[in-house]
């Protein structure tokens, strides 16, 4: 991706703060730029449309949850266990620290051209499928009991995936703490006994 202007930022930045609120569908380029008292028009300089700037969000949340978690599930040196936590604690770490860019990237990617949904779709597979592939190698090794890796694997990532539309910095966890408490969660309900 190109380096981005402050400008284009801005807009970025407005246009998840209003997708997070409205949605995609609710939310006009006109919104947009009235959140950084522009004229409709001159918007049209820095983006070369409404879609173009979800599909920047998107993007970046996408590559930031793949970056946070790939070099863990990929660590020979550790066990399921401990990828597989290490996983869900990247990945909680990722919600709440891009909190809007994530929940936009999570509920509002439906929205996108063909060609881009079908992009994302691949994405979000691929990183649904280094979930599956921890926890299969976990159920191969005797750590973690025989279940369905699929099911599991979309049932953690849904709970996680929850995580945007509720948690607030100023609650009573911090960041850290819920994703401690999601990981031993998973995890023991994983352990072979």
């Amino acid at each position: 991706m190109t380096t981005e202007t402050p400008r284009r930022q801005q807009i970025e930045a407005a246009a998840s703060e209003l997708f997070g609120e409205r949605g995609y569908a609710a939310t006009s380029v006109r919104d947009i730029a009235q959140a950084l008292n522009l004229q409709g028009g001159s918007l049209y300089a820095h983006v070369a449309s409404k879609e173009d700037v979800l599909w920047s969000i998107v993007r970046r949340a996408a590559d930031s949850f793949d970056a946070a978690v790939e070099p863990i599930a990929t660590d020979a040196s550790l066990s399921p266990t401990a990828r597989l936590a290490g996983m869900i604690r990247a990945h909680v770490g990722v919600v709440t620290s891009i909190q809007r860019d994530a929940a936009v990237f999570l509920h509002e990617w439906r929205f996108l051209s063909a060609s881009r949904r079908a992009e994302v779709a691949g994405l979000r597979d691929a990183y649904e499928r280094r979930y599956r592939d921890v926890i299969n190698e976990g159920i191969a090794s005797g750590e973690f009991r025989a279940v369905d890796a699929r099911l599991t694997a979309m049932t953690l990532l849904s709970a996680l995936n929850g995580i945007p539309t509720w948690y607030s910095s100023a609650g009573e966890l911090s960041a850290s703490e819920i994703a401690d408490r999601h990981a031993d969660l998973f995890v023991a309900a994983l352990i072979s006994r």
